[in-house]
Parts: structure tokens; sequence; C-alpha cells
């Protein structure tokens, strides 16, 4: 008994010491950070700081809670968040209880009678009584000897393990899992390299369907394979222990693929250096020059050339190559550079006459980090012996398929591009050629001094501008459009008779708790498949481009006369949903003003809040960007008729600002599609 007391002791003292910081008492409330800011300011009973900095202080969630409920802010805090917090605030770091929460949810997933007998007991009692069903469970997954063996488990964390598993009876095990990963990442996103979900698909297409067992050497958090299909073994390896461990428990709890993890650095020493697998997924580091070029001079993975220094990249495409089976697929994201770099040359031709790569993929720029960088996707495939080599290498670029920065909303058609070109080229060794997207081109084309493979180097142009005849159409709409914005162009300003007249003035926050209106803060996630309104197309005043995040929230969707307002940016915009961009989600940075028809007119609050004085006001400034407090943003009270009259004159002048920024675009494409045309001869100077 005494046992047990300290123990409960220890774990009230590490529950209640759950720390929150602003941006996440913001996520809790439902409102933005500078929200957050203005309660520091104007309650003084708000919690005080007890922890993190004097720029970024945090507050212990137990206060916090207490503070927004006395407040009527906060109903109840979601089981997910208090979670999250414990995660965060764990003494051993979120990694390790990221760890330990992964190790129970295997349990609750694979063991489920086990876990209920463990959770009947006591928590000093459950820490010594999960060693072994944890042991049991890890073991079932990973293999014997795995790098999970030492997950420590103690009394004071047995909360934390029952909370996870009470996630999973509302998530899945899973989908639990994923949304603290998901969050941990999100917090710390400079610690980590990423490989978006969508990129990872793709190059699990292209590995194919038939393999059945795949290797990641530098598996990061384990997303390349995570999106494999049909795998029987998964083999990840990387030289961070942490991301091993957080891959190994991901991949485990995704499937039913046996899975063998490592935490080493895959090249100086190669957990898996005695087996071959069906296909290599890999988003490799780049631009590494201690990648042990000194100590594997004589390694006999360099097949192909021993790499440059400067050459990671090539060290990391015949260690893949090593592991395939013959026929075997490999799969890698490459930067741009090594495509034409004189350094890697030599490597590169061997590479093409022995007929060891296949294909190379320009991607979009913003496909995945660093955004900025039109990244490269290499299609390898092991030779047999004696076997013909190809005779020509497939290469794609998909810039032109994501043009003007709606890389979200194209990626399914850069995805179906890719994959069907590639599909077309294997099974038959051509493909048919798309000026400026894909061309099987002569590999002794390629044998020149400089063997570059950068795709746009060897593409046809693709017609400039649609040709004349699209020229034409463009002309004739930028006439139509021009028409119309002169039709539009507002009537001379006038003064108000008998001078300026100031009516009394209210907030949306009062407006909000008078009922007069509904405020959501936007996620961009939840259930379903509907699209996602993001920052950018409410201030360019397209549609949605955003796909949505998976989550177990019901989203809210927009319908017609709701506004929409950005919290960053310090710019006046506010825009008033219709018809077309009904039934989307708004996304991360968005709040959502849903006004009651018979108190407001959409027009007349969007036009309001528009004003450069008002967004001003409700702005606070942090070091690097400016965000609206929505709450703040005034308007002045009027009838419902007058409110009208106002929300007729606001709408006229979002018809003229739409017709101006489509004469805008389309002007940019019509001089655009002249310059492109007369410099390629598609279109003549007469």
């Amino acid at each position: 008994m005494p046992e047990e007391n300290a123990a409960a002791e220890v774990t009230a003292a590490e529950v209640t010491a759950a720390e929150v910081t602003a941006a996440e008492v913001a996520r809790l409330a439902g409102v933005g950070r500078a929200a957050v800011s203005n309660w520091r300011r104007r309650h003084a009973d708000f919690p005080k700081p007890v922890g993190g900095t004097e720029t970024s202080p945090s507050f212990s969630l137990d206060e916090v809670e207490h503070w927004l409920r006395a407040q009527g802010k906060l109903a109840e805090v979601p089981l997910r968040e208090r979670v999250w917090q414990q995660i965060a605030a764990h003494p051993g770091g979120a990694v390790v209880a990221l760890v330990q929460a992964g190790g129970a949810l295997l349990v609750v997933r694979d063991r489920p009678a086990d876990w209920l007998e463990l959770t009947a007991v006591s928590d000093a009692r459950m820490a010594t009584l999960l060693r072994p069903a944890l042991d049991q469970a890890l073991g079932a997954r990973l293999g014997p000897g795995h790098a999970l063996a030492e997950i420590p488990l103690r009394p004071a964390t047995m909360p934390l393990l029952r909370a996870a598993a009470e996630l999973a009876a509302e998530l899945g095990a899973r989908q639990a899992f994923e949304f603290l990963l998901g969050r941990h990442l999100d917090a710390n996103p400079r610690q980590y390299t990423l490989t978006p979900d969508g990129l990872a698909a793709l190059m699990a297409a292209l590995a194919g369907p038939a393999a059945r067992t795949v290797l990641d050497p530098a598996c990061g958090t384990g997303t390349l394979l995570r999106a494999v299909r049909g795998a029987t073994a998964l083999y990840a390896q990387d030289s961070a222990p942490e991301l091993a461990a957080l891959a190994a428990l991901r991949l485990a709890l995704n499937g039913t693929p046996q899975v063998r993890a490592a935490a080493a650095d895959s090249l100086r020493a190669d957990a898996f250096a005695q087996d071959t697998v069906d296909a290599v997924l890999c988003h490799p580091p780049f631009n590494e020059r201690a990648w042990g070029h000194e100590e594997l001079a004589y390694d006999p993975r360099w097949e192909y050339g021993f790499p440059a220094r400067t050459e990671s990249e090539l060290a990391w495409v015949q260690h893949a190559l090593a592991h395939l089976r013959e026929g075997g697929t490999a799969v890698l994201l490459m930067p741009p550079a090594v495509a034409a770099r004189r350094s890697g040359r030599r490597i590169r031709a061997d590479l093409l006459r022995r007929g060891a790569l296949r294909a190379v993929v320009a991607l979009p720029a913003g496909a995945a980090p660093p955004y900025g960088i039109p990244l490269h996707l290499w299609v390898l495939r092991r030779p047999a012996p004696h076997a013909a080599p190809p005779a020509g290498l497939l290469l794609i670029d998909t810039a032109t398929l994501a043009a003007d920065d709606r890389l979200r909303s194209a990626w399914p058609a850069v995805h179906e591009a890719v994959q069907d070109a590639w599909s077309a080229y294997d099974r038959t060794g051509s493909v048919a050629q798309a000026p400026g997207v894909s061309r099987v081109v002569p590999v002794i084309e390629l044998l020149d001094d400089d063997v570059d493979l950068t795709p746009a180097r060897h593409l046809p142009p693709p017609t400039a501008g649609g040709g004349p005849a699209e020229l034409t159409a463009v002309r004739e709409r930028l006439g139509e459009t021009l028409g119309r914005a002169a039709r539009l162009t507002p009537p001379a300003a006038a003064a108000p008779a008998g001078g300026t007249v100031r009516p009394p003035m209210t907030t949306v926050g009062e407006l909000a708790r008078a009922g007069a209106l509904e405020l959501h803060t936007g996620t961009g996630g939840g259930t379903g498949s509907a699209p996602v309104l993001t920052e950018q197309d409410v201030s360019t005043g397209s549609g949605p481009t955003g796909t949505l995040a998976p989550t177990a929230e019901e989203p809210v969707l927009t319908a017609p006369g709701d506004v929409l307002v950005p919290l960053v940016g310090g710019a006046a915009i506010a825009r008033v949903v219709d018809e077309a961009t009904a039934g989307a989600v708004p996304g991360r940075g968005l709040v959502l003003l849903r006004p009651d028809p018979v108190a407001l007119d959409p027009w007349f609050l969007a036009g309001f809040l528009r004003g450069t004085a008002n967004t001003r006001r409700a702005s606070s400034h942090a070091s690097t960007a400016t965000r609206l407090d929505v709450r703040r943003l005034r308007l002045p009270r009027l009838p419902l008729a007058q409110q009208q009259g106002y929300g007729q004159r606001f709408q006229a002048l979002a018809e003229f600002e739409d017709a101006l920024r489509l004469a805008g675009r389309l002007g940019e494409q019509l001089v655009q599609g002249f310059h492109d045309g007369l410099s390629d001869g598609t279109v003549t100077p007469e």
C-alpha cells in the first residue's frame, strides 16, 4: 500500500505539471492566438506563466482549463488534447512519451484481453505486469532483437498509457498514434525532414504492386513504408534512434507486415547487409559531405563507380541497388543537381549503359522539402545478368501540370501523369511523347560529355499558350472582362450630407456572444472528402485548392452567406461564400463567421471588416507576422434595412474587384503566351 500511495502522488504531480503554450491555449478555446494575448492583458486573474521564456511563456494546463471554464470559453478539454498535453509534458521528452504510448497502443490492438487485465490493477502493479505483455507484442511484430526492448515503464507513466488507450477506444489504435505523432511533428517542424503523404503514395505506386519486401534505409518516421500496400515484410533503418523507434511503432500499428527496424547509419553500418528486397523507397539526406567517403572507399556496393565526396546521393542510389533482387525497383527522391553535376557524370553514364536507371521525374516545386526546389524522382531497376538494357530513358517533367502554385489541387493530375507514363514505359519500353511533359530519350543521346539527365533539357517545349487559337480565345476573354470591369467601375464618391455621422459600434466578439453570428476557427481537417479553402484561396478569390487532413472530427462546411477572414498577414481581407465555394472546409489560418440572416447582412459584415483602420486596431504584431484578432473587429449597429443598403454597395465593389483580378490573370497569360509563341516560332510577328 505505501508503494501504491507514493506512485499515486508521483503520478498526480506529473499529470498536473502539464504545460501549454499560448498557441495551445488558443487551440483549446477555438480562438486565434491574438485573443489569448488580449486575455492576458485584460484579465488580471489569467494564469501566470509557469515556464517557457519571456517571449514564449507556458502555462499550467489545469489552471488554464479552470480559467477558461470559469469564463465560459470552454466546456470540456477534448480527450485528444488532454493526452497530447501529457505527451508534451512528459519529463523524458515527447519522443520517449510517444514510444511508451505507441507500445501500449500495440498491446491494446494486438492483445486487448491482456490490456483489460492490466488496467484493472494499480499503476505500480500495472507497470510491473505491462513489461512481459509489451515484450510479447513487440516481439511478435518487430522480431527478436528489436530496438525497442528497453522502453522505460514507471508507475508515473501509467496514467498516460491509460489515457492513450482511452483515445484508442475513441479513434482506433493506429489513428490515435497517428494523431499524437502528427501533433509532435507539427510542433517541431524544423527538427524533421518529412516526406508528404501524396509524394509517398506516388513513390510506392512506382515501386509496383508486386513488391512484397520493401526497404527504406533512411526511414525517418516511416512515411514511405507506410504508403506501401500488400507487403509482407518492411525493413526500416535510420541513423537517429528516436526516428527508428517511432517508425517501427508506426509501421507495426499500421498493418500486418513483419517490421524490422534498426538504428544506425545505413551507409556506414548497414543493418540489412545480407538482405535483398523487391523494392527500395528512400528520401535520403541531401548534400552530405560526411557520408563516409574515406572509410568506404573499397565498399563492394560501388558497382557503378566510387561516388565523389560531393555525391552522397549517388552513394544512396548504389546502396539501394545493392539491396534489390534481380528485377527489383528502387525509387529515390533526389535534388535536381544530381542529374547534372559534372562530378557524378561517370556514375550516371554507367547507370544508363547497364540499364539500372530507368526514369527521371522532375516534380513541381513544393512537392517536398526544401519546398522552393523542384526535386526529382529516380526510378531504378536491378539489371538481370546478360539481359539487354533498355534503349531509352523515360524523362518526365510535371512542372506544367501544377501551374500557378496550385500544387495541392494539381497533385492528383501529377500522380496520374507520372504513373501512367511509367506504367506504359515499364510494359513496352516506350511512351507516347507529350510535349513539355514526357518522352523516352535514346540512351545514346544522353551519353555526351555532361550526361545531363535534367528532364526539361531533353523534352520538346509545349505549344506556347496553347497555340494561336488559344491566344485568340484568351484575348477575346480579356476584352470581355475589361468591358465588364469598366461597367462595374464604382460611381464618383460623394460626401454625406450634413457631415460625417458615426453610429454606435459593436464588435464581432459581442455579436458572437449575443448569438448574432457563429465563429469557427478553420482546421483544414475532419472526416469525409470535402475540399479545403486555404488562406491563399481566400486572398486570391479562387476556388478551394486544399485537401482534407483526415481527423475524427466532423468538419464545419462553408455555406452561402458565410464570411471567411484570414488571421495572418495584416491585409484587409474578408470573403463572402457563394454557391461556388459552399461545401468546403475552412483551412488553417482562417476564421469562418456565420451571421444570423435575421440580424446581420453578410456583405455588410464583410465590407466593414475590410476597413483598414479596423484591421489595424484588431491586429497584433509578432516578430515575423501580423495576426488578426477577429473578435476585436468593429462594425456599426444598424437596422437590417440599412445594413442591406451598405451590403449592396460592398457586393458591387467585390464584383468589380473580381473582374480586375481576372483581367490581370488573363493579361499575364496573354503576354507570356505571345512571348513564348514569338520566341519558339509558333506565332509570327505580323
